[in-house]
């Protein structure tokens, strides 16, 4: 996404987001970026500074110490303990068994199982929904 700042031909001066520099050209081309104000469609981008990160504001840690740490780590274990106890292991068969659930070769349950990068990368563009099993051991 990429954002201008727009005027039109009467002087009105607005901001709108695009899905690219060349999505805005295209819709220039056609007519149809018209000012948010009165309509004109004679509009061109407006001097705009640039978005640079500030280095100046404190960074906030995330850290054993933040106060909701143990809570967080907590709702990890108890989310590995449902899936361990409530689903299918599957091993290195994971990647095969979620893609067969997801095509429908396979009925619906819960999985868990090991897979590799590749075989993550493949699930994702593939468009399968799965989410890491957290290992948070109890001295972690």
């Amino acid at each position: 996404m990429i954002q201008y700042a727009l005027q039109c031909s009467n002087g009105h001066r607005f901001d709108a987001w695009f899905k690219s520099a060349a999505a805005y050209e295209e819709q220039q081309n056609r007519g149809i970026v018209t000012c948010a104000v009165c309509g004109e469609a004679k509009i061109e981008k407006a001097p705009m500074a640039p978005a640079v990160a500030r280095t100046d504001n404190p960074r906030i840690p995330l850290s054993a110490a933040h106060p909701d740490a143990i809570k967080f780590r907590e709702m990890l274990r108890e989310y590995r303990k449902k899936v361990v106890t409530e689903a299918d292991y599957v091993g290195e068969r994971f990647a095969e068994e979620a893609r067969k659930i997801h095509f429908e070769e396979a009925e619906a349950r819960g999985i868990y199982g090991e897979a590799t990068r590749d075989e993550v990368m493949g699930l994702i563009e593939d468009g399968v929904d799965f989410l890491p099993l957290p290992d948070v051991g109890e001295d972690n």
